[in-house]
C-alpha cells in the first residue's frame, strides 16, 4: 500500500491527534505531519505496516476512512470544528467557506453529507454551536453575550432562541444547572 496520507475518524481535538501520534511512534511510525482528521506519515507503508496502523488507530478510538465519500464528510465536519472552536473565522456564509476549502460543488456535498450522517450540514453546524456554547457556559468566562457573538449568532436573543430550542432549557437557566451533560462531539 502505497498511501502516505491517512483520514481518521473521530479525531476531533488537538489532544486526539497527540495522542494518535505518540502511539503511532511508539509502533515505529514516523509522522511528518498531523492535522484534525488526518496523519501524514513520513514514509509509505506496506499491507503489513497497513494493518498494525490500522490497530493502533483503532485500539485509540479512531478509524481509518478509506472511502472518498466518508473523507469529505470528515473534512466538513473538521472545517465546522475548527470553525466552532476559533482556529479559522467564517467570513461570509458556511456554504461558501466549505466550498472555498473542499473546492467541491455545494449541493453535492450537502446530499453527500445527509446520505451519510443522516442530517444536513447546516444541522451538524448548528449541534456543534449548541455544545461549543453549553462548554462556555460551563466555563464562566464569558457572559452570554460574548457567547453568542462568539459563535457568530447576530444577536444575544437569536442565540437563546436556539440554544432553547436545542436543549429545552434558556441560556440563563442551563449556566444555574452546570450539572447538564454535554455531547462529545464526536457522536454528534
Amino acid at each position: 500500500m502505497e498511501e502516505q496520507i491517512f483520514r481518521i475518524k473521530n479525531m476531533v481535538c488537538e489532544h486526539c491527534g497527540e495522542v494518535l501520534e505518540s502511539k503511532l511512534n511508539e509502533a515505529g511510525f514516523v509522522v511528518e505531519s498531523m492535522r484534525l482528521g488526518a496523519i501524514k506519515l513520513q514514509e509509505p507503508v506496506n499491507r503489513q505496516q497497513f494493518i498494525k496502523l490500522t490497530n493502533i488507530v483503532h485500539q485509540n478510538g479512531f478509524e481509518i476512512i478509506s472511502d472518498k465519500s466518508s473523507q469529505l464528510v470528515e473534512q466538513i465536519k473538521h472545517l465546522i470544528i475548527d470553525v466552532i472552536h476559533g482556529r479559522n473565522k467564517l467570513e461570509g456564509n458556511l456554504s461558501e467557506y466549505i466550498v472555498e476549502n473542499i473546492h467541491k460543488d455545494y449541493q453535492h456535498l450537502s446530499r453527500l453529507f445527509s446520505s451519510v450522517e443522516g442530517k444536513s450540514i447546516e444541522r451538524y453546524f448548528i449541534l456543534q454551536k449548541i455544545e461549543r456554547s453549553k462548554e462556555l457556559i460551563v466555563y464562566g468566562e464569558q457572559n452570554l453575550s460574548e457567547i453568542a457573538f462568539e459563535l457568530g449568532y447576530s444577536s444575544q436573543q437569536h442565540f437563546s432562541r436556539q440554544f432553547k430550542k436545542e436543549t429545552g432549557l434558556a441560556p440563563s437557566h442551563f449556566k444555574e444547572i452546570k450539572e447538564q451533560k454535554r455531547t462529545s462531539i464526536d457522536r454528534l
